[in-house]
């Protein structure tokens, strides 16, 4: 697969990949102070199981650990993937 980046667009709350005109995105919120809650994850058709959603979730997860924030898994996706990983569990609130 080629490369390509995810991009944080804060304003709206999500983490974005595009490639070739389709895209993925992780949605967040900010509930309080210091905590994330990752809500959604959406990656289009051409773009599925090429660990796109994968991606997305681990620089979610880098971006909460940087930056202090305690985590929601709200997402299936995102809980599956802590599950999977459990370094990352030590984020969870």
């Amino acid at each position: 697969m080629e490369n390509y980046s995810v991009k944080h667009n804060p304003d709206d709350q999500e983490f974005t990949i595009d490639i070739n005109g389709s895209s993925g995105e992780l949605a967040y919120s900010l509930p309080q102070d210091k905590v994330i809650d990752f809500s959604h994850t959406y990656v289009d058709e051409e773009l599925r199981n090429q660990g796109i959603a994968n991606e997305l979730i681990k620089t979610g997860l880098q971006y909460a650990q940087d930056n202090n924030f305690k985590v929601i898994a709200s997402c299936p996706a995102v809980s599956a993937y802590i599950r999977r990983h459990p370094e990352w569990q030590k984020l969870l609130q």
